[in-house]
């Protein structure tokens, strides 16, 4: 919201600022309101004179994974990203890398967790609809950003906030690399940090 209003009160532009998105479901299309290139369009770049050409997300409807996965490694390879924004998941993912997923992990397609699915189905109309699913960038690729914005709220990620920062570094925990990352700020609620 503050970049809307920024770009609209103060006309901040956004013309030459690169999106690239960390994820994406398998087998919605992008005009999918459950999509995440429709949640971008709609709630962010819509609003702003980002150019449609300078957003990058995974295509969910690809045919060939493997040919989806090198085609967003390339990508990423030759777009050096100066800020990533996460979310925690409450099991402690972050993207859709879920627990044990590989520190050196790059894009791949990856099966949903029963709690990601739970936790996204407030989403959508039905836990059926929400896809089993999604192509998401990897550890190693959301460690390259100069910088790491990681956001979290409510008690039900308390756990994994706590695992994150105090907890060891391991991959039953992907959050916890961030450890490791040398510019990297959390941002948490009282009941998200209640751990603490």
């Amino acid at each position: 919201h503050n970049m809307i209003e920024d770009h609209k009160t103060h006309g901040t532009s956004y013309a030459h600022i690169r999106a690239v998105n960390l994820d994406e479901y398998q087998g919605l299309p992008k005009d999918h309101p459950q999509s995440y290139a429709y949640f971008m369009r709609e709630n962010l770049f819509k609003h702003l004179d980002i150019e449609e050409s300078n957003s990058y997300i995974e295509n969910g409807t690809a045919q060939n994974e493997a040919e989806e996965c090198a085609r967003y490694n390339k990508l990423l390879s030759e777009l050096p990203r100066d800020i990533q924004l996460l979310g925690l998941g409450s099991n402690g993912h972050i993207a859709f890398n879920e627990p044990n997923t590989p520190f050196g992990s790059e894009t791949h397609v990856v099966d949903l967790t029963e709690n990601t699915i739970k936790d996204n189905a407030r989403l959508f109309d039905d836990i059926l609809e929400v896809p089993r699913k999604a192509f998401t960038m990897g550890i190693k690729q959301i460690m390259q950003a100069k910088q790491i914005l990681i956001l979290a709220s409510g008690q039900n990620k308390a756990d994994a906030v706590y695992q994150a920062v105090r907890g060891r570094v391991t991959e039953a925990v992907p959050a916890s690399v961030l450890q490791l990352h040398p510019n990297c700020i959390l941002i948490a609620d009282k009941g998200a940090a209640s751990k603490l």
